[in-house]
């Protein structure tokens, strides 16, 4: 056997996504299901480009449209309409691969975690020993079990379903994950043949093979079994998702973010933080949301898909929803909602405040309860405040609406037109005071219950009260 071997030869991963996922109990394809703000399927795809595939072919069965729209432009889509096996799930991507000249790495959307290092390593190790096929294996046993000769060279992958009672005692899990030559997994492909318990082309069947027809086989083993963790159930989901969150929290530290509890912060995968940043926990960091150097967010803020600047303070419990933008120094406070806004440098907004699909311009400020007005039932509507105006307390603005530079609109006030520049904008009923009203009040409420106390007192003779009869 004589396969080519170079870390420089291209590089086709193929990722299997076609099965149906019941165990997750669905309306959708288990591989659409997300993992730190990620799909399952996106995790692997990013891996498979970080270490250099010039290709990427994806097997897709369930729900395949919507894989494919999800993921349009960044992959080679192949279907399998009928699964019988991972042998022939690979098989439907040989006509579309045609005559590639290069190594193919076979690769699964249900197993996210694999980090970039451990699949370079697999590309370094065939390159630096010649071996015809490297695989990937795990500290802890999976559906296969590797084997070994007893010179610790690997023979054959055994599943667990087809396992002797001496080989189901193996710790040493086989991930799947392989790395070969296309001239060798063309040929493994061909030999596969269904005796075994499910009557399914195993790809796993490439390894003995590769061995037969005296070809090295190298092993890898992972050094911790999180990489190959298997989502196949909620519970997977949730214990894939955790490890992605502890992993994107030590990165942020590394790079010099403080999170005072990693624990109980959660950050999605594609979310950048600058150094000299603060959170503190509770806070939930989702979509492709950036922040700038020097931010401070306090307990139990919610970011969603926004952009942050330097030195932005936001919180506790702030909620800053999509298409948000804060620019350097602006602070957000206890219980303000923000969406699709942009706030200039300085802008100040401490409590309990709603703008959005607003615009405001540099040094702008927000009283407690002020409120830009943007929905009317049907369209939302644009609220733009100009450089240094101030927004006072209980304040509405009714958009789509302009305030201009400098302008002060008074607290209470609903604002419905334009307001020009400098100016006092104030719209108020005016009051009055009503004299002896209470006192009033609280003398009728006297009466009726006078009145109703008499209604409802005893006949001395028939010992019920009038209410009664």
């Amino acid at each position: 056997m004589s396969y080519r071997s170079n870390t420089q030869r291209p590089l086709c991963a193929i990722v299997l996504a076609a099965g149906q996922g019941t165990r997750m109990k669905s309306r959708r394809a288990k591989v659409l299901h997300e993992i730190a703000g990620r799909p399952m399927l996106g995790h692997v795809l990013a891996t498979a480009e970080q270490i250099g595939a010039e290709r990427l072919m994806v097997v897709v069965g369930r729900d395949a449209e919507e894989v494919e729209r999800q993921f349009a432009g960044r992959a080679e889509f192949v279907l399998q309409a009928e699964q019988n096996g991972t042998g022939h799930a690979v098989m439907q991507v040989l006509p579309k691969l045609g005559d590639f000249d290069g190594d193919v790495l076979v690769l699964y959307a249900d197993t996210p975690l694999l980090l970039p290092e451990s699949l370079a390593a697999m590309r370094r190790v065939r390159s630096e020993t010649g071996a015809d096929l490297v695989m990937l294996t795990s500290p802890e046993p999976l559906p296969g079990v590797v084997v070994r000769d007893e010179n610790g060279r690997v023979q054959r992958i055994v599943e667990l379903v087809d396992a002797t009672p001496e080989e189901a005692t193996i710790r040493e899990g086989n991930t799947g994950v392989y790395l070969m030559d296309a001239g060798l997994l063309r040929d493994g492909l061909a030999s596969l043949d269904t005796n075994n318990t499910q009557g399914e082309l195993y790809l796993t069947g490439v390894v003995p093979y590769a061995v037969e027809q005296g070809g090295r086989v190298e092993a890898i083993q992972l050094s911790s079994a999180d990489e190959a963790l298997g989502v196949n159930t909620r519970a997977e989901l949730a214990a894939a998702g955790a490890v992605v969150r502890q992993r994107k929290a030590a990165e942020l530290m590394a790079a010099g973010v403080t999170i005072v509890d990693p624990a109980n912060t959660y950050i999605d995968a594609d979310v950048t933080v600058g150094r000299d940043s603060l959170i503190e926990p509770g806070c939930v960091l989702q979509g492709e949301c950036q922040l700038g150097e020097g931010v401070h967010l306090k307990p139990h803020c919610m970011i969603e898909s926004s952009r942050i600047e330097d030195d932005v303070v936001i919180g506790p419990s702030a909620h800053l929803r999509p298409g948000t933008h804060l620019m350097t120094g602006v602070r957000i406070g206890n219980y303000v909602e923000v969406k699709n806004s942009v706030l200039g440098p300085g802008v100040k907004a401490d409590h309990l405040s709603y703008i959005g699909d607003a615009e405001v311009g540099e040094g702008s400020s927000f009283g407690c309860g002020s409120i830009t007005v943007n929905y009317d039932w049907e369209t939302k509507h644009k609220t733009v405040v100009g450089k240094g105006s101030k927004i006072g307390c209980n304040a509405n603005l009714i958009a789509p609406v302009t305030i201009g530079d400098g302008v002060a609109v008074a607290a209470g006030s609903t604002i419905t037109s334009d307001v020009p520049d400098d100016s006092l904008a104030v719209e108020r009923a005016k009051q009055r005071n009503i004299e002896g009203w209470m006192e009033r009040r609280r003398g009728q409420t006297r009466n009726a219950s006078d009145e109703g106390t008499a209604a409802g007192a005893a006949d001395p003779k028939s010992g019920k009260s009038n209410s009664d009869r």
